[in-house]
């Protein structure tokens, strides 16, 4: 179920501690799985969370969950625009690097690296994964950390912390609405 996916992968989304999260979601049915993404969006969207589908594969379609005012204030960052401009993304509003994005995704095999900006990882850390290829970092947990390993350790720990009480509470019966935090 998409629901079980987004509370189990993107809680800190859910918490209002991250513009995003992303993760593979397995379906059986397009048909279906287009019909939970509706389902889901409009529960969310009210609580300023959206859930697109990124990516369809055969049996899999890349979910990206992100807070909307979150995702507009990192888009309009300064440094943010000139780093997405470099990889062709011509417009800094949503609907236009969200679709950016799809395309590169659909051209390369790997995930493009200016993805960091769509998750809410510091943006000195996107930019030295970009120049170090990924190698080199000082810290690697949920990202690769290439500025401040202090915040991003207790950060990891944050968000490690809210995933697990989130997936707790969910199977314990309380709904996505309800745990998903207003903005």
């Amino acid at each position: 179920m998409l629901e079980n996916g987004v509370v189990t992968n993107c809680a800190p989304t859910l918490a209002g501690m991250k513009s995003g999260n992303l993760f593979s979601y397995r379906y059986t049915s397009w048909t279906a799985a287009m019909r939970e993404l509706k389902d889901l969006n409009k529960k969310l969207n009210v609580r300023g969370v959206y859930v697109e589908a990124l990516l369809w594969r055969k049996e899999t379609v890349l979910i990206y969950t992100y807070r909307k005012a979150f995702l507009e204030r990192d888009l309009q960052k300064e440094e943010v625009r000139k780093l997405l401009a470099s990889y062709g993304y011509r417009e800094c509003d949503i609907i236009s690097c969200l679709e950016r994005l799809k395309e590169r995704l659909t051209k390369y095999d790997c995930f493009p690296h200016e993805i960091g900006i769509f998750l809410g990882y510091p943006l000195e850390d996107v930019i030295g994964f970009i120049t170090h290829k990924g190698k080199d970092c000082k810290l690697c947990g949920i990202w690769k950390v290439y500025g401040n390993v202090a915040e991003a350790g207790a950060m990891f720990q944050k968000l490690k912390k809210c995933s697990d009480i989130y997936v707790r509470v969910f199977h314990e019966g309380r709904s996505i609405t309800q745990m998903t935090v207003c903005t």
